[in-house]
């Protein structure tokens, strides 16, 4: 099987390749960027497809289309993989071919009904490993290391891919028959959990799945507490201000039924059951005259107004153009709609990005988790559309659609709302200068309601004070990722280093194996001359249990686990090392009498002891137990494999960056910039960001816990010894982002949507958008410096 066979889509079937314009591929590849269901929605970028078969790659892949389905089922949300898996289903039992997706639905439907602490983060990969472990119809692991090799290289392959061909029944019955026997496999829902069980971290579950909610009396009310929690501030400090000025009804009341005539609550029509008892008292004759000539009185009380019952939803655009300051008045502008004290009927909130995502808004926790939802798009018309064709088709809606005022100059986002004006009854628009409007839909016609003018600055001039812990002994240290969305500098101290299959990789000092790469394709060639073919590092594996003394020879084996072979002559002793497993075992070769001028290489499966122009080698087992024996090569293959080797990893050799690792001191100095152990960040040239000998003074520190520092407005600098640094602000508005920490040498800053600065720190498959240090600079560290510095103010 190769790629375009693995990842072909078909005619008339569940799923096909997309292209999303606004979003950039990886590989320089922007076709085909999208796999969706027709008619239905997407289920998952390109990318992060390839990120999934990466993780999947050791075990082999089920077929691509039940991953796919896995996959759509796992998601938060609306989901419908019914219909599409049906309708394929009956399309194509034609003749002796009759196909059934019952009980690939009934699977789906248990994955979708999973606890969704099981479909998060590393928790995701690992029931997406436990699922296909060993599963039906797989594609071997070395035929699926190869397509993805084949991939990287040349990605534009897949439009071959793209082009829908003819479903064969073989095709169809490898995707339904894979998830038919997972089906059979885990006839329950526990019976997924249980088969995890082994690969997670089960207290740390127990400690999400048990999450009741309880009611906490408190004198402080909602509003007051997002006002002093310094996360939330800037969203509470304007939902009064909102109040004070909000013309929006919060409830709808209909007339209910009337007195039909009279005067107070008596009248001459009326049913025979409220008839006045005093009427009874006239002569028959005189009582059936009354009620001929309709003179009989009745009661008729006046009844209250009765509520209509609309559900009340707010939808959020969390798109690029409302990030920031308008992000901050959209939440604002729906809580206080939430909040209000006139408002008593129940609200639903969605953040509109990719898709739409139900959220909370109830409690202080989940204001600060969801101001954090960031979406990659420029704009949320197909989530709108979505949610009102497909999501909400109901038509006892009340809508609230919060956005940018840009926005609405999208045509696309225009027809969306003009499409579904009878359900979307208000639109609120916000701008970054504090600017609120607010529309109404009344009978086909948009109408401005009122205008709101925030005074930001007055609203947000004194933020509370962040109460920090004053004990930096005992903290803990903060937790770090592996890996973050830019790469680490290389470290200029090596134990050795290795090209395996095309590819380089080092064994750091710090006993970490890394991954790099060589190029010469720049966007910017005059200011980082210097770095013209070298580029930092990714984490594979870290806290190797390896000696630094030696030889060492890197390759993979059938599992694709890394194995470290290491050749100690002075000892006579050969290892092997799994990298993966820790699965570890040694030789003594004392008996053989190899000669000191071997030296350890891999070629063709196998490590060799080897000498240049020596037919007599020792060859040593990449699989298996380890054995070492002596063989006899005449064709001096080996000789021109390890001398190009050597020759292309001699290019890492100036490759390693001097790493800023031990942080003891941060603040801000008297010129406003950062001071990192000693070092100011400052721009020194042009479109660069530099880390160089402070020299002025630092007015401002910030309080460190272990590997932590804290500024006093709550913002925070997360330090990691490998060379990165994680930027924290309190401001909602300014999002997370990351900088290098190397001594003399440009650096980059990147948050996970957008880079700039030297393209040393550049993964080499990445979906950020470049621009240049000084907005990334203005945009980012500037703003966070400033709302430091304005706060101490």
């Amino acid at each position: 099987m190769d790629l375009n066979e693995y990842f072909q889509s078909y005619e008339n079937y569940f799923w096909e390749w997309e292209t999303d314009e606004d979003i950039a591929g990886d590989s320089g590849y922007h076709d085909n960027n999208l796999i969706s269901i027709p008619n239905v929605g997407a289920i998952a970028y390109r990318p992060y497809v390839m990120e999934i078969l990466k993780e999947l790659q050791l075990q082999g892949w089920p077929p691509f289309g039940a991953l796919l389905m896995v996959l759509y089922a796992m998601q938060d949300g609306y989901t419908d993989f019914a219909t599409p898996l049906k309708h394929t289903a009956s399309l194509h039992s034609i003749g002796n071919f009759d196909f059934t997706a019952e009980k690939s639905i009934e699977f789906l439907e248990k994955l979708k009904a999973l606890n969704k602490v099981y479909k998060q983060g590393q928790n995701r990969i690992v029931l997406l490993q436990t699922l296909f472990k060993d599963a039906h119809n797989i594609t071997a692991p070395g035929k699926a290391e190869m397509i993805l090799t084949v991939y990287y290289k040349r990605p534009h392959l897949l439009a071959a891919s793209a082009e829908k061909k003819y479903a064969s029944p073989s095709a169809i019955h490898r995707d339904l028959s894979t998830l038919i026997v997972l089906n059979e496999k885990f006839p329950t829902i526990q019976s997924i959990i249980d088969a995890m069980k082994d690969y997670i971290d089960e207290p740390e579950l127990d400690d999400e799945v048990v999450e009741e909610e309880t009611t906490i009396e408190t004198d402080k009310d909602f509003i007051q507490q997002l006002i002093e929690e310094p996360k939330t501030f800037q969203v509470g400090s304007l939902i009064k201000r909102i109040w004070s000025g909000l013309r929006i009804p919060m409830r709808h009341l209909s007339p209910g039924e009337q007195p039909i005539g009279g005067i107070s609550d008596m009248a001459n029509k009326g049913d025979f059951h409220r008839m006045l008892l005093s009427e009874f008292a006239n002569d028959d004759e005189v009582f059936m005259n009354r009620i001929a000539n309709n003179e009989v009185l009745y009661i008729q009380r006046e009844i209250p107004p009765e509520e209509n019952i609309f559900e009340r939803v707010i939808l959020i655009d969390t798109s690029l153009r409302n990030w920031g300051t308008p992000k901050v008045m959209a939440f604002a502008s729906a809580i206080a709609v939430i909040r209000h004290p006139k408002a008593h009927s129940e609200c639903k909130v969605f953040a509109l990005g990719q898709a739409s995502l139900p959220i909370s808004l109830d409690k202080p926790e989940d204001v600060i988790e969801n101001l954090n939802q960031v979406s990659p798009v420029l704009e949320v018309s197909e989530a709108l559309e979505k949610f009102f064709n497909e999501q909400h088709p109901e038509k006892d809606l009340e809508v609230f659609f919060i956005t940018h005022q840009e926005n609405l100059d999208q045509e696309k986002i225009r027809k969306v709302i003009h499409e579904n004006r009878d359900r979307l009854k208000f639109l609120i628009t916000t701008a970054s200068d504090g600017e609120l409007n607010f529309y109404k839909h009344h009978k086909g016609a948009r109408k401005h309601i009122q205008k709101i003018q925030l005074p930001l600055q007055e609203l947000w001039a004194n933020p509370p004070q962040r109460k920090v812990k004053s004990s930096t002994v005992n903290g803990k240290k903060t937790d770090l990722p592996q890996n973050y969305p830019i790469l680490f500098p290389t470290p200029s101290n090596k134990i050795t280093q290795f090209l395996y299959e095309g590819e380089f990789y080092i064994l750091s000092s710090k006993k970490q194996l890394l991954k790099t790469y060589l190029s010469d394709n720049y966007y910017d060639r005059n200011s980082y001359d210097y770095y013209k073919t070298y580029h930092g590092c990714e984490v594979l594996i870290e806290d190797i249990s390896v000696k630094p003394r030696g030889q060492f020879a890197l390759a993979k084996n059938k599992q694709q686990h890394f194995i470290l072979c290491q050749y100690q002559a002075d000892k006579k002793l050969i290892s092997k090392l799994n990298l993966n497993t820790k699965e570890y075992s040694e030789f003594n070769v004392t008996g053989l009498n190899i000669p000191s001028s071997y030296h350890l290489v891999y070629f063709n499966r196998n490590f060799y002891l080897h000498q240049p122009t020596n037919s007599s080698l020792y060859r040593i087992n990449l699989e298996g137990n380890l054995s070492v024996e002596s063989v006899f090569n005449d064709d001096y293959e080996i000789d021109k494999n390890s001398g190009k080797a050597d020759a292309e990893v001699a290019k890492l050799n100036r490759g390693g960056m001097k790493i800023i690792s031990n942080f003891n001191r941060m603040g801000i100095n008297e010129n406003n910039n950062l001071v990192i152990s000693g070092n100011e960040l400052s721009r020194l040239y042009n479109n660069s960001l530099n880390l160089y000998k402070n020299r002025f003074t630092v007015k401002i520190l910030a309080e460190q816990n272990k590997n932590k520092f804290t500024f006093q407005d709550g913002s925070e600098i997360i330090t990691d010894s490998r060379g990165m640094l994680t930027f924290k602000s309190s401001s909602t508005g300014i999002p997370v982002f990351y900088i290098p920490s190397t001594e003399y040498g440009f650096l980059a800053l990147s948050t996970h949507t957008e880079y700039g600065g030297s393209e040393y720190y550049l993964p080499k498959q990445h979906l950020l958008k470049v621009r240049t240090m000084e907005e990334m600079y203005s945009q980012y560290l500037t703003a966070f410096i400033d709302h430091i510095l304005d706060y101490g103010a």
